[in-house]
């Protein structure tokens, strides 16, 4: 039978099952991702391959990949633009068309003219260890027009774990009964074979790739022996570098089937008082609707605010409800926000960053430039 005639749509209950764990519930390195989804949905495994290869050939799954915890590896930062609004598109564009360092690319607009709502583009990006983020955004504003730029790198992490399907319906204010956890942000180091496996690891799956033994073919291409594949992927597990497997869903754009998986994508801002950003984190961070949250600096520009998150939903006055019970939480935890804010996400494509080293100077070979020029 061809996949394609597989129900493929998000509102298939079976479908449903696969995707409440496969979104962001296989942590870590596994050895069999396929078999863990399997276990956790109480889907058998050939349906689970069925599912999800119909679901990426359909449109409604963008991306299925071993992701990595990429602020361990490379110098990363959200990174907000000022750019000319007639130039926006075109920046937009050269963003996600021709920089393969920044990921996520997003539009942005406050409710009211506040501090930063000048600032619509944002990205996410991230240079190898030993170049600059600064001298890449130099580049970047060269090549767009953008007139000003504001580097924002995470600090903590406190939430990063996009369910999409397993949030819906979810009412504001629940939580988990503990703080989240915190995670440190330092950069490892690798050697040639690390970053031989990690590349091939990392690399997003075709459908016909979506097989039981999903590692085998990887080995070989890293020219590696399976087991030493293995033995690799399980001590950068260790060492905090491997994120989960994760079947990514189109989340922003209508599906094939006229579906949404969400319609609504706000980053909300919080300023606390300087020294009280890892407690205002955790307590953002255990808010079960949030996908992400971190400290951040937002600076002068973003009215000094320093813990920052995403959530997403169907409808916007759901999402400001959410809002509202954080801050309500925050309110109750005797921590003084002095500001908050919500950008609301619009135009919008994600893509894995690059992050080796290998290939940022085949980039900047082909951009015209030393590589040597963009260190530090």
């Amino acid at each position: 039978m061809n996949s394609i005639s597989v129900p493929f749509e998000i509102s298939d209950p079976i479908n449903q099952k696969i995707l409440a764990v496969s979104e962001d519930k296989i942590q870590g390195f596994q050895r069999d991702p396929l078999g863990e989804i399997s276990r956790q949905s109480g889907v058998e495994l050939p349906v689970v391959i069925e599912r999800i290869r119909a679901m990426l050939e359909g449109g409604t799954i963008r991306r299925v990949r071993q992701t990595l915890l990429a602020t361990n590896l490379a110098q990363g930062s959200l990174v907000a633009w000022e750019v000319p609004q007639e130039k926006l598109d075109a920046a937009f564009d050269y963003m996600f068309q021709q920089d393969p360092f920044s990921g996520h690319v997003v539009t942005r607009s406050t409710d009211a003219v506040t501090p930063g709502s000048n600032y619509k583009l944002w990205t996410t990006l991230k240079v190898p260890q030993g170049y600059s983020l600064r001298k890449h955004c130099e580049f970047l504003m060269q090549q767009t027009g953008a007139v000003h730029y504001r580097l924002m790198p995470a600090k903590r992490l406190f939430a990063l774990g996009v369910g999409h399907i397993r949030r819906r319906g979810m009412e504001p204010g629940a939580k988990a009964e503990v703080p989240a956890n915190v995670t440190e942000v330092s950069i490892a180091t690798l050697n040639e074979l690390e970053w031989r496996i990690l590349t091939v690891l990392k690399r997003e799956f075709k459908s016909e790739e979506i097989v039981p033994d999903i590692w085998r073919a990887r080995a070989a291409e890293a020219d590696v022996p399976l087991e030493t594949f293995i033995e690799v992927a399980e001590d950068l597990n260790r060492r905090n570098i491997v994120g989960r497997f994760s079947t990514f869903l189109e989340h922003v754009k209508t599906l094939k089937d006229g579906d949404r998986v969400t319609r609504f994508n706000a980053l909300f801002h919080w300023a606390v008082p300087p020294g009280r950003e890892i407690e205002a984190g955790r307590e953002v961070g255990r808010h079960y609707i949030m996908t992400h949250a971190y400290w951040r600096e937002g600076g002068p520009e973003f009215h000094d605010v320093n813990v920052m998150g995403v959530a997403h939903g169907m409808e916007k006055p759901m999402v400001l409800a959410h809002k509202a019970a954080i801050d309500e939480h925050l309110k109750n935890c005797g921590i003084p926000v002095s500001y908050t804010n919500v950008f609301w996400g619009g135009r919008s494509e994600i893509k894995p960053s690059e992050i080796s080293p290998f290939a940022y100077r085949e980039w900047c070979a082909s951009a015209g430039l030393n590589p040597d020029d963009m260190r530090e």
